[in-house]
């Protein structure tokens, strides 16, 4: 078993409940790699600034870097009665060099020890995340340049509203996946700090050189005070809000998706590939991929609240409990980087069933606000011309009439101001094409947010034919 760092003022052993009950190794032990970069980095220092040998300092080193080779080739053992990731790696360096590993402890706390492995690894793991919300902004992009000519009805309320382009729908997922890659790009900036050299929360006597440390592990700046260094853990925090905001992002996105895989809408039909079935009707065709992707929702929130209350009333400056805020952040993690993967691949094989959308275009409720702004335009004043319209909304298409049919005088009963031209715009393209607002389903101001984003995500994407 790997010895305790600590056991030297203790007259017993302590009971093997407590060190089951106390051991992360478990869950700490993905630190690894970051543990032993932090540890090169601090022994290179110590060596430096002679606050050990040199010749200490360089044996040291090599065996630390011999346990990352080890890492890197999945030849390192752990062990599972270590106490943490910082034992395991001590001793292990102890087995390779000898007593020369016992000096690599000084100037250091395991509090300030396992801040700079989360801050290396919450770093890493958000540029990740970034990287992985390209490729699924991507994969969207390209679906939205593929099917650039469809028009869909768009909904609120869960009920038929207007048209829109489906790529101008894309586009909002699109948007969406962006302020979650500027909210990691925001998270990271307060992550990049260097804490090691803090101590247990006072710092240290000895001569060290935190600024050393912090260029050789890449750190954008140092933490400036020694107990807020040990005891913040806000920069977890706030990736597992960022992380819980996309999955909020997932959980939209799949809800749309599996409401127009329906027979009801029938909008879209997913790959058999992300489908499963049921062991007792044999016609299903079931979302379950997206059900499961909805559901992480739930499980992202809670990895949130877990750690926000965990830090609740918790005393500066580190406490023990500390220890539990890794569990959820490296399951948020691990949640988030599958769902990104899976979606990217989702989204590369939906097929549009463009006859059922075509014939959806042809309820002429969607072209209610068209009507109403045509009416504007005549000199009608708002509601007027929205009266006007629930008038024939209540008169025909409540009736099963439809507006396009109507004779001229018919259309007058309503309004003086409607003539035969108003039939024009009962159409989904002419509807898109009305829309003059930035930011709007208008075809050309689509197209041109297309091929900006298209050069944001250096995205090389043919439109198939």
């Amino acid at each position: 078993m790997t010895k305790k760092l600590w056991g030297s003022r203790f007259t017993k052993k302590t009971n093997t409940l407590v060190d089951k009950f106390t051991s992360s190794i478990s869950f700490d032990k993905r630190l690894a790699k970051y543990d032993a970069l932090g540890s090169i980095a601090h022994a290179k220092m110590l060596g430096e600034k002679r606050i050990i040998p040199l010749k200490d300092s360089r044996l040291i080193v090599k065996g630390l870097q011999s346990i990352l080779k080890d890492l890197e080739k999945g030849r390192f053992k752990f062990d599972s009665q270590a106490e943490d990731i910082h034992s395991n790696i001590q001793d292990a360096l102890s087995k390779k060099i000898g007593k020369a590993a016992h000096k690599l402890h000084a100037a250091r706390s395991r509090n300030d020890q396992i801040v700079l492995d989360v801050r290396m690894y919450v770093k890493d793991e958000l540029t990740a995340c970034i990287k992985l919300l390209s490729l699924l902004q991507k994969s969207i992009l390209r679906f939205a340049k593929d099917n650039s000519k469809i028009i869909i009805p768009s909904y609120t309320h869960l009920q038929m509203a207007q048209c829109v382009l489906v790529s101008h729908h894309m586009l909002a997922y699109i948007e969406s996946l962006e302020r979650d890659k500027e909210r990691f790009c925001d998270a990271k900036k307060r992550t990049d700090q260097m804490p090691l050299g803090s101590g247990a929360l006072s710092g240290t006597g000895l001569p060290i050189d935190r600024e050393h440390v912090r260029k050789q592990l890449g750190f954008d700046r140092l933490t400036e005070n020694s107990i807020d260094s040990v005891s913040d853990r806000d920069f977890i925090i706030e990736a597992l809000a960022g992380l819980s905001i996309l999955g909020v992002h997932f959980s939209r996105m799949a809800e749309d998706l599996i409401l127009w895989s329906t027979k009801e809408f029938n909008f879209i039909d997913i790959d058999f590939s992300f489908c499963t079935g049921s062991s007792i009707m044999p016609h299903k065709k079931n979302p379950d991929v997206l059900e499961l992707i909805r559901a992480s929702t739930g499980r992202l929130h809670g990895d949130l609240s877990s750690v926000l209350i965990l830090m609740k009333g918790l005393p500066l400056s580190y406490n023990r409990d500390l220890q539990l805020d890794k569990p959820p952040l490296f399951d948020a993690i691990d949640t988030v980087k599958e769902i990104l993967e899976i979606m990217a691949q989702i989204f590369k094989h939906i097929r549009l069933n463009k006859g059922v959308i075509a014939l959806k275009l042809m309820d002429e409720s969607l072209f209610s606000v068209d009507i109403v702004e045509y009416l504007i335009n005549k000199g009608l004043s708002y509601r007027e011309a929205h009266d006007t319209v629930g008038r024939m909304v209540k008169g025909c298409l409540d009736k099963g009439i439809k507006i396009s049919s109507l004779s001229t005088a018919q259309l007058r009963r309503y309004s003086d101001r409607l003539g035969a031209d108003v039939k024009n715009i009962l159409n989904a393209w002419e509807s898109v094409n009305l829309k003059r607002s930035y930011g709007s389903t208008n075809p050309k101001l689509v197209a041109r947010q297309l091929n900006i984003w298209s050069k944001r995500l250096n995205a090389r994407i043919q439109i198939r034919k």
